[in-house]
């Protein structure tokens, strides 16, 4: 019955009374699940030269998952991600596919700072994302004109450069993490190198210790910044660094904080030793290194790199030339407690977070200048570092920070002396 009432209808929280913003919302939906979908179809065409043994393609669309919400400065807007099915591999060797352009943590964004920074890096146009982003920034970002984007840049600048001038005197690093990164902005010809430096406090916790843009991974450049960390008040040297195989960090390190032990990266010289054999030969040799990193002991970690040798010299003799080159910084982490070996290994803390900007090779329409491609990261890695993971076993640290001596992972403690009565 359409019989008239004086009963309200009151206002839900996430409803919205403006029909144009709840037409951006609906759009941003729409633009956001299409660049989801163009990203899971790019990421399955780089894959296609993969088959199973019976001819088909390896890696196939598997639907969807549930609806996520992100909370936005106008209510909720509904986004579905795709699933993407490995049919060839084990749990270990499986592919997959995790969208880069709404990562976990940017369901919890309600500001410019991670979501922006996100979506430039992955190389969409300002065009392709105007309505998107209006709609997921609320009021306070109506439009994404050059204007903006200048006064956006300009904020960003200022930020960075208070942190640049903060004062390291009361900061101490235990270890540190050091790899050079490098972005394609525009259609420049050379990609531009951004030098990152992570460390770990005495408490275990992870920061962001140098950014800096630099001349591909060269000593000059490794050393200006760190000569600016020690001028701005880092004096005590960490206890280990862990980084790559690039000359130039290593010897700049040297120059400035001779006491600190080297460990090589084992993510980047397992990519350089396969870098050096077939792809068919690539999944045996691969189990292979794991079998040495993964040794309880450097003893059995050493019988390994000598079992490698035996088993691929013959053939594939720069392999092991690579491998073996770096056998002591490889080996390292077994002078350090063994809950900290899976930090130690890797610079997976700086590998995770550049994920989404490591090696992009699309350069697209609209993508940034130089300038606001480095402050973009910049935003990005400070937004990120907010959900980075302390350190296992933090309990060991007062120990390596007094120099406490350990042995395949174990505290070493000296026996008493007895004298003869």
């Amino acid at each position: 019955m359409n019989e008239p009432t004086n009963v309200l209808r009151l206002r839900q929280p996430d409803t919205v009374d403006d029909p144009l913003t709840d037409i951006l919302r609906t759009g941003a939906r729409k633009l956001l699940a299409q660049a989801i979908e163009i990203e899971a179809e790019a990421f399955l065409a780089s894959m296609r030269d993969l088959k199973l043994p019976d001819g088909r393609e390896r890696l196939v669309r598997h639907g969807h998952g549930p609806e996520r919400m992100i909370q936005t400065g106008i209510g909720p807007v509904e986004v579905s991600r795709v699933k993407i099915r490995d049919r060839g591999a084990s749990s270990e060797d499986r592919i997959r596919f995790t969208s880069a352009i709404l990562p976990k943590w940017a369901r919890r964004t309600k500001s410019l700072d991670a979501l922006l920074p996100i979506l430039y890096l992955r190389g969409l146009s300002t065009g392709d994302f105007q309505e998107a982003l209006s709609a997921l920034l609320g009021k306070d970002a109506p439009n994404l004109s050059p204007s903006v984007i200048a006064r956006l840049t300009g904020e960003w600048q200022a930020e960075y450069e208070r942190w640049q001038a903060r004062d390291l005197s009361a900061r101490r690093y235990v270890y540190v993490w050091a790899d050079g990164v490098y972005l394609q902005a525009r259609m420049e010809d050379q990609a531009e190198c951004i030098l990152v430096l992570i460390g770990a406090t005495p408490e275990g916790k992870k920061e962001l210790v140098g950014f800096q843009a630099g001349v591909r991974e060269s000593t000059q450049s490794w050393r200006e910044l760190l000569v600016e960390i020690k001028r701005r008040g880092l004096s005590i040297p960490p206890r280990i660094a862990v980084g790559d195989g690039a000359l130039g960090f290593w010897k700049a390190l040297d120059e400035l904080f001779p006491g600190t032990h080297h460990q090589r990266c084992w993510l980047h010289k397992t990519a350089n030793v396969l870098n050096k054999v077939p792809k068919s030969v690539q999944p045996g040799m691969k189990a292979a290194l794991r079998e040495i990193y993964l040794a309880p002991t450097r003893a059995q970690a050493e019988v390994a790199i000598d079992l490698f040798a035996d088993a691929y010299g013959a053939r594939y003799l720069k392999a092991v030339e690579c491998l073996r080159k770096d056998q002591q910084a490889l080996l390292a982490f077994y002078d350090w407690p063994a809950e900290h070996w899976i930090h130690l290994r890797t610079t997976n803390p700086i590998e995770s977070v550049f994920a989404t900007v490591r090696h992009r090779t699309v350069r697209t329409k609209g993508s940034l200048s130089p300038t606001t491609a480095r402050l973009m990261v910049f935003k990005l890695v400070m937004a990120a570092s907010k959900s980075w993971r302390r350190l296992m076993g933090e309990n060991q640290l007062p120990k390596v920070i007094a120099g406490v001596r350990f042995q395949d992972g174990t505290e070493v403690t000296s026996m008493p002396t007895h004298s003869a009565a």
